[in-house]
């Protein structure tokens, strides 16, 4: 099923863009709510798929996708498991990988939809663990001009130590259970208060404590990914805030350090916490990203340019 409507996406009489809600079947038989902005014009530059991070919803980027669409991006975004609108427990994640391989399904329904429109993968915090690790697919890899990631979650610690030992067994044993001793409530994410009110009001978004095959999915894919840092070759830009306490900016440095990428950005901002695309800066942080795409996309040109040239 699909619901059509026309937002408006910029002020006054500005352009248009047109949203759509539609259900995807995932690959374990599940109902994944979806949606998409598509500018009006029709010269889309490209797409970018939002990949949300943990215990929120894709809704959450209307905002960016509005910025993204009066750049004549088209943005197609998608709930996982356990989370907004698709099914599942609320904040419950089985396996990681099961969302990783909706993304592949997804990413592929996208293009088949919109042939020759070039893709973008963007990832927020457990989001951008989950782009990282599927731009590692060979075939993911190919279809993407490159990958964002805002504040990703690389090297995470379990809250206590002995919660890292016992952590597997009690994913099998009892894994829909919410750990309370992991709930990190409180902790500011944004500068900005009324996003953080309009966030934690939300009845989408999970609030209670981490459920324990949740919590160990995160760890585990957050510990193969630093361990596969050397086998990250596609383009990607980072974006993180130095004062972040949920996850680690100096292991945003390090993926850019360690990565062999030959087309790699880094923004690390000074003062700025998790939510990055909700602090007050979120304008110009968008401006950022809208900059770095544009350049990818003109990187082929320029390549053939260069090599005209020398002709």
């Amino acid at each position: 099923m699909k619901v059509n409507f026309v937002e408006k996406s910029g002020e006054g009489n500005g352009p248009t863009c047109t949203c759509e809600y539609f259900m995807l079947l995932g690959t374990r038989r599940n109902a994944l709510f979806c949606r998409s902005w598509l500018p009006a014009s029709a010269n889309m530059k490209a797409i970018v798929v939002i990949i949300h991070g943990l215990n929120e919803h894709s809704g959450r980027y209307a905002h960016f996708a509005s910025q993204l669409t009066t750049s004549n991006f088209g943005v197609y975004a998608m709930d996982w498991i356990g989370h907004g609108g698709s099914d599942g427990l609320h904040g419950y994640v089985p396996s990681l990988d099961w969302v990783i391989t909706d993304i592949d399904m997804f990413l592929e329904k996208i293009k088949l939809e919109n042939p020759g429109v070039p893709c973008f993968l963007f990832g927020h915090s457990t989001g951008g663990a989950l782009v990282l690790k599927a731009a590692l697919v060979p075939h993911i890899k190919a279809a993407l001009e490159g990958v964002i990631l805002t504040s990703p979650a690389l090297r995470v610690k379990p809250a206590h130590a002995i919660v890292g030992v016992v952590a597997p067994l009690f994913s099998l044993l009892l894994p829909k259970l919410q750990f309370k001793g992991a709930h990190k409530k409180g902790i500011p994410v944004s500068r900005d208060l009324a996003a953080m009110e309009a966030k934690y009001s939300d009845p989408l978004v999970y609030t209670g404590p981490i459920r324990v095959r949740t919590g160990h999915e995160i760890l585990r894919i957050s510990s193969y990914l630093m361990q596969h840092i050397g086998s990250v070759t596609i383009p990607f830009m980072v974006l993180h805030g130095t004062a972040d306490k949920v996850t680690d900016p100096l292991a945003s440095q390090d993926l850019y350090n360690g990565a062999p990428s030959k087309h790699k950005d880094i923004r690390l901002y000074d003062g700025l916490l998790h939510d990055l695309l909700f602090e007050p800066e979120r304008f110009q942080i968008g401006e950022e990203i809208i900059n770095w795409m544009e350049e990818r996309l003109q990187y082929p040109k320029i390549l053939l340019t260069a090599h005209d040239n020398k002709y």
